[in-house]
């Protein structure tokens, strides 16, 4: 008999990453699911158009069934058969994230697949509440690495919101496992340095946006410069703080939007930058998210970060479900947290 793991889809956070790092785990532990109430913590539930290619996805490499897999659908299974590596394109559709569905379906392929998989995506590229491409090639891939994984990517079109039309390739060659992962010191910071693209938007939007953010960091404007995207689909805008340091590229962005000010997103940009370094971490907000799952499937580790995000909490509570691992965070000084990950006690489970 069938034994399927039940998630809340309103725990924690009760967004999209509940939804994407379920199926990933799924599909690694050949764990069937079903997930109620999704995205019930956002302003529309159920799924949206990059949720849903996100599950479409889960399902092709997988070869699983699924059911409520439709836009506005709250509730979902999903039952995976056989994990199968190759040659796939996802087309998102619109300006859909396509970083959000490559993090859905790259770990099952890097660790489940038997052989090496091409994967092209087709959608946004520079998306709001997302990791832009310039931060999975920069900063999480290449840790990563570090843990054995090899994976590369090839952007050849930029997609901004709301018109997207971005592609890019990533190669994804199998590895057995993940090494152990430890980042507690962030060391010397070798530059700093920011880049304003704009895509069919006027220069001056670049150019407040990066005189901006570099006197509210006290950094060369020298540092800071734009890139004009030529050829775009539609128009867009995003702005990248980069702090390059011993440890780890961290990568912090902001995207423009009609009706906010080059200024209001330079703020923004600029306080989360400034919050990161003052902290003297290697890990930053967002990417300490992204490190707990492949941690947990691999030989686990520790690192320092700000805060966690209600997002880290909640991925801590969904590893614990699937995988029976005990992930700890204290905060060892202001706004300095410690996170330990040990490996999965699950691990046998895993393709």
């Amino acid at each position: 008999m069938t034994e399927w793991l039940t998630i809340e889809g309103s725990m924690g956070e009760g967004g999209g990453q509940i939804l994407r790092s379920s199926l990933a785990l799924s599909l690694l532990t050949g764990t069937p699911i079903r997930i109620a109430n999704i995205r019930r913590g956002r302003a529309k539930p159920g799924l949206m158009r990059q949720h849903l290619a996100a599950v479409q996805a889960a399902a092709q490499i997988g070869e699983a069934e699924v059911r409520g897999a439709e836009i506005g659908g709250v509730e979902l299974e999903f039952h995976p058969k056989a994990l199968r590596g190759g040659d796939y394109t996802f087309a998102i559709g619109g300006a859909g994230s396509t970083t959000l569905v490559f993090q859905t379906v790259f770990l099952p392929l890097l660790l489940g697949a038997a052989g090496p998989s091409q994967l092209t995506f087709e959608g946004g590229t520079h998306n709001p509440m997302a990791p832009p491409f310039d931060f999975l090639t920069q900063t999480f891939l290449p840790i990563l690495a570090r843990m054995g994984a090899r994976v590369s990517c090839e952007l050849t079109r930029y997609g901004f919101y709301p018109a997207g039309g971005g592609r890019w390739t990533a190669t994804i060659e199998p590895a057995k496992s993940l090494d152990r992962l430890t980042l507690l010191e962030r060391g010397d910071i070798r530059a700093r340095r920011a880049t304003a693209l704009i895509a069919q938007v006027s220069p001056s939007v670049a150019l407040r946006e990066l005189d901006t953010l570099a006197r509210a960091l006290g950094w060369e404007r020298a540092w800071c410069k734009p890139l004009m995207i030529e050829r775009p689909e539609g128009p867009g805008n995003a702005l990248l703080a980069i702090v390059e340091s011993d440890a780890v590229t961290e990568i912090v962005a902001g995207f423009g939007e009609r009706g906010v000010r080059a200024e209001t997103v330079a703020h923004a940009v600029a306080a989360e930058t400034a919050r990161y370094i003052a902290a003297n971490v290697p890990v930053g907000e967002h990417l300490a998210d992204q490190l707990l799952l492949p941690m947990a499937l691999g030989a686990g580790g520790a690192f320092r970060t700000v805060r966690p995000s209600t997002h880290c909490l909640t991925q801590i509570e969904l590893l614990r479900l699937f995988l029976d691992v005990t992930i700890t965070a204290a905060e060892v000084a202001p706004d300095v947290w410690h996170i330990e990950v040990p490996p999965a006690r699950t691990t046998a489970h895993v393709r």
